[in-house]
């Protein structure tokens, strides 16, 4: 092993999503808990025996959850969040999921993105008080079972300071930090039973290095790893997702026999670690990119990797830059895909197979992978050479527009006198984010019709006949907004991808998104266009349906660029301002065809800001423009609204309010109205819709929770400004616990507007 191969993570779904099938099955209750644990074992076991196969030297062990990382990380040290009343030395399987998913007196724990990534993680609950104990069986029990099979485990833990930063203080105000002596001791007892079981090495993430930290957090490394490593195996200590380079000095001074650098990310930093590194260290190269699907550029890599290797001899580790959580499994599968698109692409696997040919062009010279780098070769010279790749007209639209092209005409106190004029709406109006649920007789005709088996007509009035029971169930409860329900989407990004040019799709790239939750990223591999309205037809049968306004419910340039698989031969910022330009033609079809309330999600505009301050105020721009040149141009009287989710805003507010929309929805429920506070000191000037209830959990809310929650938001937003919705779309739900969800919500609704009135 002169350069080992390692991983930092690898997909946990499974090739077919079979851990998605294992707990959905266990919540319905058509799985015990037995054969649950016993297929994740099975899985978890078929995927280190694949690392072994193709060349892994090094798996990792511990990455493998059955809902969340950084939810086991906490429970490794004994901290479950104590107002489930929870031991976290005696949970149970059913409490886990309780934690991840609420109970009937306890909503889960709050969900919020992973750094600039599309994958949930639930935010631990710190109190002053909390203490840990360190709980390491469920890593033991791993470990044995990779040494049954053979497999060379190096446990995988999220590091002591990137754990308490990811958390939040709850209950009366305290520092974080004060908890990380007892977080210490715990994370010095769990690896000292590693060490004990025979573990040599230990993976210790800290990806926080990638942020702008305060002081006081780079302060305590120092003191905290120096206290680790005595007793623990040897530890790599591993960041990603940045540039880390302003950290070089202390983290070669660390306590820790390596590091691993994202070089995906951040190439230009191995200058500040390759000089002076220390003798005493490995150095694990991220060579591989773990968040993108194109094709590593083989010949280059192993000219970069050369010097490298010279310096440091067989301190040289080989790597993906991060987890392959982020990656979809096999490209190998995909067997509809366009050939020559195919050979453009590396999942999982075929990174894998990346990381071996890179270790023995190293170790044997590059005449020994001559194949593999002539097939590199000739994929990179045939991607860039393609004719799909550009399309002359999208440049030139983009480069004819005029100044201000993406300006509504009038300021928004003028366009909410003249919408209120037509929608007449009450106060406190209610509706909901876009999506109803799919059920299974939507899944299955959706699945016949692109299989074949139902003719486009069928489909159709199936589809329609989803949409007026969505109209009929909302009329019916109440609304005054209402939505078509999205019965023919797929998915929120896959959908629209799919009828825009310069798209691709796979058959199972299904990336995790949190818990069960799968999504499959489209693949941007050329200039964006719309040659088709998308959704105009749908949005016109729902509106012929009711004389209430229906939303016309499209996802928004930032969001789809995020939720892709974008190209790495344009800015993105490129990328973004073309599919912006493809939904403006959408949104002026949809006006034209009597569509006068618009929702563009952007869900993902806080995911995709950058992890250094300094690069914010740069994408802010180009986001912000995007969004608005998608929906420029349409009259006074059209109301656009938006909608955010699971993402912290209170520091971008200034280029949320500057995205201009009518009215915003966003997730605040699990929160508590936390975010409101934000929006409320900021005094943000439009419309605000803050989530009521949690659409993520299956529990269904009570009038009294819901009335809790909009009490608190009347206190920082006016009335007249403030919607009244659920946190997300509804599709994943089920029509009785909607119906019930939503008959509260507006019952409460109705008791505050009398009450408003009366207060007049």
């Amino acid at each position: 092993m002169s350069h080992p191969t390692h991983l930092l993570g690898f997909p946990r779904i499974g090739a077919k999503r079979e851990l998605k099938t294992l707990l959905e099955n266990h919540w319905k209750g058509e799985l015990d808990e037995a054969a649950l644990l016993q297929g994740a074992k099975e899985l978890r076991q078929k995927h280190w025996l694949l690392q072994k196969g193709a060349g892994v030297e090094l798996s990792p062990v511990g990455d493998f959850s059955l809902y969340d990382h950084v939810l086991d990380a906490q429970l490794l040290v004994g901290a479950a969040p104590p107002r489930f009343g929870f031991d976290a030395a005696t949970l149970t399987t059913a409490q886990y999921f309780e934690l991840a998913r609420g109970n009937a007196a306890q909503p889960a724990l709050e969900m919020t993105k992973w750094f600039d990534t599309n994958y949930h993680y639930l935010v631990p609950e710190w109190r002053a008080d909390t203490a840990f104990a360190a709980q390491p069986e469920r890593l033991l029990s791993q470990i044995r079972e990779a040494r049954a099979l053979g497999v060379a485990a190096k446990p995988a833990l999220l590091g002591p300071l990137s754990l308490l930063w990811l958390g939040k203080a709850k209950g009366e105000p305290f520092d974080k930090l004060s908890l990380l002596p007892g977080l210490v001791a715990a994370y010095r007892e769990l690896l000292a039973a590693l060490r004990a079981a025979g573990a040599e090495w230990a993976q210790i993430d800290e990806p926080i290095l990638a942020l702008d930290l305060e002081p006081e957090w780079l302060d305590a490394f120092a003191p905290a790893y120096a206290q680790l490593g005595p007793s623990a195996p040897k530890l790599l200590l591993a960041t990603y997702f940045g540039d880390v380079s302003a950290h070089a000095a202390l983290l070669k001074s660390l306590p820790v026999a390596g590091l691993h650098l994202d070089l995906v990310r951040a190439p230009e930093q191995i200058a500040a670690f390759a000089a002076d590194y220390p003798a005493d260290k490995i150095l694990s190269a991220g060579i591989i990119d773990g968040r993108n699907i194109w094709r590593a550029d083989l010949s280059a890599l192993l000219a970069r990797l050369r010097p490298l290797a010279e310096a440091l001899g067989t301190r040289l580790w080989l790597a993906p830059s991060c987890s392959l959580l982020h990656s979809p499994f096999d490209a190998a599968a995909e067997t509809a895909l366009d050939p020559e698109l195919k050979t453009w692409l590396a999942f999982a696997v075929q990174k894998l197979n990346e990381l071996k040919t890179l270790k023995r062009g190293l170790e044997e010279g590059r005449a020994a992978v001559s194949d593999e780098l002539a097939g590199s070769d000739f994929a990179r010279t045939q991607r860039q050479t393609s004719p799909r790749i550009h399309n002359p007209a999208v440049a030139e639209r983009l480069a004819a527009l005029p100044a201000g092209a993406d300006r509504r005409a009038s300021a928004y106190p003028v366009r909410a006198e003249r919408q209120q004029a037509w929608l007449k709406l009450p106060p406190l109006p209610t509706t909901t984010i876009g999506s109803f649920p799919q059920t299974p007789a939507i899944r299955a005709s959706r699945a016949a019709f692109k299989k074949g088996e139902l003719l486009a007509a069928d489909y159709q009035q199936a589809m329609e006949k989803e949409i007026e029971l969505a109209i009929r169930r909302q009329e019916s409860l109440g609304l005054d907004v209402l939505v078509h329900g999205e019965a023919e989407r797929n998915d929120m990004v896959e959908y629209f991808g799919e009828q825009l040019a310069g798209f691709a799709f796979t058959a199972g790239g299904w990336v995790q998104s949190y818990g069960s939750r799968c999504v499959k990223p489209p693949i941007i591999f050329g200039d964006v266009g719309r040659p088709v309205p998308m959704t105009v037809d749908w949005a016109r049968y729902a509106q012929s349906l009711t004389a209430k306004p229906v939303k016309g419910m499209l996802t928004g340039p930032v969001t789809i660029l995020q939720w892709s698989f974008v190209r790495d031969d344009l800015p993105r910022s490129a990328v973004c301002r073309q599919i912006a330009l493809a939904l403006n033609d959408e949104v002026r079809d949809l006006e034209a065809a009597g569509i006068r309330v618009i929702q563009i999600d952007e869900p993902a505009i806080r995911e995709g800001l950058p992890l250094k301050r300094a690069d914010r105020d740069g994408y802010l721009a180009w986001a912000g423009e995007a969004f608005r040149l998608s929906s420029s141009g349409v009259d006074d009287a059209t109301q656009i609204h938006t909608h955010m989710c699971y993402s912290e805003f209170g520091d971008i507010l200034p280029a949320i309010a500057a995205l201009d929309a009518d009215v915003i929805t966003i997730e605040t429920s699990r929160s508590d109205m936390e975010l409101l506070t934000d929006f409320g000191r900021f005094r943000y000037p439009n419309a605000i819709g803050p989530g009521v209830y949690d659409i993520h959990s299956p529990r269904v809310p009570s009038a009294g929770e819901i009335r809790a929650l909009l009490d608190k938001a009347l206190k920082v937003i006016p009335a007249e400004r403030l919607w009244v919705n659920p946190d997300c779309g509804l599709k994943t739900r089920g029509w009785t616990e909607v119906d019930a969800a939503l008959a509260a919500m507006v019952q409460v609704s109705l008791e505050l507007r009398e009450q408003l009135a009366q207060a007049a």
